[in-house]
């Protein structure tokens, strides 16, 4: 009776312990994956690159959008500008 309660108890915790790792390691992904997403966002990278280069230069917070044709990689892009002029 006790090597059952003992196996039973050992179980419990086992799930116990898989339950949280599961709901909380979704979390970490879905972060990772966000930055994975800039990453490989090639509007985002080259608003990187020059708004660290206009803040080098000293030049005013100004991003040159016109250099992509849509909206959303024009977004993309004052998003990374900002990010790179504020480092």
């Amino acid at each position: 009776m006790n090597k059952l309660f003992t196996y039973g108890l050992a179980m419990v915790v086992s799930l116990g312990t898989s339950a949280l790792l599961a709901t909380n390691g979704g979390a970490v992904r879905q972060v990772q994956s966000a930055d994975a997403q800039t990453a490989v966002d090639g509007a985002f990278r080259d608003g990187l690159y020059v708004g660290r280069l206009a803040a080098a230069d000293g030049r005013a917070l100004l991003p040159p959008i016109g250099r992509w044709s849509n909206e959303r990689d024009r977004a993309s892009f004052v998003a990374g500008y900002q990010r790179g002029y504020g480092e």
